[in-house]
């Protein structure tokens, strides 16, 4: 039906640290298939070959070229916004090194051209204030993403967004956000795959990141019922999704 997929990983693959049924046997069709697919996700707080290994160890086979994150399309969109992009970085040492790894985006926690929200398991009082001063005093407010919550094995905890919430509330900023359900990492995706929108399907949990992503970029959408939103609550929107699921095991290829 669709020549390749974009799939989100929380709540569609795995929840913390448990594998979803169905996840792996989808996978596996798709490889056997050879159709082409990215894991498309928010999550900035691992590099795609920290990802890959998590994934490996659940008994997933796939490569490290199937992966494209939120802190993939905020480097593309730093290199593009600035000639020599300095940041102040919220986030895990992981989202700073895919960032500064080939030397052009710098760290600069005092006169920088951004500050950058990613999620930060470590954040603190400190890093918030520090954020608020700069945006204040100028510095391009982005983030990689708006995910209030995450869906985990034992329930839900809070997201990236949340904390970028509350900066924009004190500095009275929106960000510019490259992740899902915005523009810069549908059009980074797609240009990866050598695909168009209307060649994929959009495959997700959250209505708000991944099934609006497909609905913006006028991608097809496929919800599956494993993570943040239940069946019932995204055909209660005013766009719905394209399909529902149950389990990735319902789907056909």
């Amino acid at each position: 039906m669709y020549k390749g997929y974009l799939i989100d990983l929380d709540g569609t693959m795995f929840n913390g640290n448990s594998v979803i049924d169905g996840a792996i046997h989808f996978i596996d069709r798709l490889n056997e298939a050879d159709i082409p697919y990215l894991f498309l996700t928010n999550n900035a707080t691992r590099t795609p070959i920290e990802i890959l290994k998590k994934m490996k160890d659940m008994g997933f086979t796939t490569t490290e070229d199937h992966f494209y994150t939120s802190a993939m399309a905020m480097k593309e969109y730093l290199n593009s916004a600035f000639d020599s992009p300095s940041v102040f970085v919220i986030g895990t040492d992981s989202f700073k090194d895919t960032l500064i790894k080939d030397g052009r985006i710098v760290l600069n926690n005092q006169t920088p051209d951004a500050v950058v929200m990613g999620l930060d398991p470590a954040i603190t009082f400190d890093k918030i204030t520090a954020a608020c001063k700069l945006i204040q005093e100028g510095a391009l407010f982005l983030a990689t993403n708006p995910d209030i919550k995450i869906k985990t094995d034992y329930g839900f905890s809070p997201g990236n967004g949340s904390f970028v919430r509350l900066v924009s509330e004190v500095t009275g900023q929106s960000p510019i956000i490259t992740g899902k359900p915005y523009s810069h990492i549908l059009n980074g995706a797609l240009m990866r795959l050598n695909m168009t929108a209307g060649d994929v399907a959009m495959i997700g949990d959250n209505y708000d990141t991944d099934i609006l992503t497909g609905i913006n970029g006028g991608v097809s959408t496929i919800h599956v019922g494993t993570g943040v939103h239940s069946k019932d609550y995204v055909n209660s929107r005013a766009l719905p999704p394209a399909h529902c699921v149950n389990l990735l095991t319902d789907w056909q290829l």
